[in-house]
């Protein structure tokens, strides 16, 4: 093929790829927030923080199909405006018009493989401190009044009346267990200010009173006071509440290899470890399979003469629909049990070889014919004769 209609096809189908990309991200990264996010943490700002977690990992996971769905547009595109019949006729082989999205395919492999072993476990820490801080509204713009809020697994427990301002609260009570004095604290306040510190929220406390309560005795110690000071352990200023925990999602590569010697000895986390190492090494080398599905259902089932048919919206629908099954197959199958990987792995490869033998039984149709040796003989008799 020569180089100059090898770019055109190439910056085509990257461009196309791009753009399907960004249709398929944008919806499905605003309707995952929507739904996991609230509207108060909406409003306390945790929207921009949850979006840079969730890009990453629904790029990755997406790209195979974009790319697919890329190359279907892009060969349709050409079947129908008759390009593929006058490559023919210039005798290009068909595995010729397949290079250049096979070489795209390959390119968006290895970007996939980065963005899912060094982007993804990256933010999507980020992304769980979001979902831990909404989950345990652990941001005070998140409080709702008249409910009650547990922190620190149940140690200490804050109510609120009503809210004044975004920052400030009236008639707070806050109800807290304190090991190392062994005493239970019950603190109320008139007026409550919350102040965000860089790793956390201080509540500046006016006109209230502290009753302690030592676990040994039935003694109960009341004090007044003006002002008073405490810390929650809130989202601070510059940086999200620290987690006890980190999912296998959000382990490094050497991080993430090393924990299967762990994660092999339980069967649910041998599934959950299995369908994460079936995201991070599986789907992105989908963009192969699915691009030569793409081509092999176009040439083969599309027509090339240039009268519109179809089949392009079927193979279009087909791409996703292929894509979608490998996703939901990976989740359900590989968490109940992990060796459901070899049954995924044989799905690839049948989509893979399936696609191959289409592309080349179309090549080996459309090769130019070549003379057989006793038909070049005798058209050159009459060379002969005449001399």
């Amino acid at each position: 093929m020569p180089r100059l209609l090898f770019l055109y096809l190439a910056r085509r189908i990257l461009f196309s790829t791009l753009v399907v990309q960004l249709a398929l991200i944008v919806p499905v990264v605003l309707s995952y927030l929507l739904y996991t996010l609230t509207p108060a943490a909406i409003r306390a700002g945790l929207l921009a923080p949850a979006l840079v977690g969730t890009m990453p990992t629904v790029g990755f996971i997406t790209l195979p199909m974009a790319i697919g769905v890329a190359t279907a547009l892009e060969f349709a595109r050409m079947s129908n405006e008759g390009m593929i019949a006058v490559l023919y006729a210039l005798r290009l082989s068909v595995w010729s018009l397949c290079r250049p999205a096979l070489v795209c395919a390959g390119a968006l492999v290895i970007f996939g493989y980065g963005i899912a072993n060094l982007m993804a476990p990256y933010y999507a820490s980020g992304l769980q401190d979001v979902i831990n801080v909404v989950r345990n509204s652990l941001n005070h713009r998140m409080l709702d009044a008249a409910h009650f809020y547990t922190f620190d697994n149940g140690v200490k427990t804050l109510y609120l009346q009503r809210w004044e301002t975004p920052d400030v609260a009236v008639n707070l009570f806050v109800r807290q267990i304190s090991i190392e004095k062994r005493q239970e604290e019950t603190i109320t306040a008139a007026r409550a200010e919350f102040r965000r510190q860089p790793s956390g929220v201080v509540v500046a406390l006016s006109n209230g009173s502290i009753q302690t309560k030592p676990f040994d005795t039935d003694e109960v110690r009341i004090a007044n006071f003006d002002e008073y000071a405490m810390a929650l352990p809130m989202q601070g200023s510059e940086a999200l509440p620290p987690r006890n925990w980190r999912g296998v999602y959000e382990l490094t590569l050497p991080e993430f290899v090393a924990n299967w010697q762990i994660a092999k000895l339980d069967r649910r986390q041998a599934g959950e470890w299995m369908a994460e190492a079936a995201k991070r090494f599986g789907v992105p080398s989908l963009a192969i399979a699915h691009t030569l599905l793409a081509m092999a259902l176009v040439l083969t089932f599309g027509n090339v003469t240039g009268r519109r048919g179809g089949m392009s919206s079927f193979v279009i629908i087909a791409i996703p629909a292929a894509h979608i099954f490998f996703l939901v197959a990976l989740e359900s199958l590989l968490r109940a049990d992990a060796r459901f990987a070899f049954l995924l792995a044989g799905a690839a490869a049948l989509e893979i070889g399936a696609s191959i033998l289409l592309i080349h039984r179309r090549n080996r149709s459309t090769s130019p014919m070549r003379e057989l040796p006793a038909f070049e003989t005798i058209a050159a008799e009459p060379q002969t004769v005449a001399a």
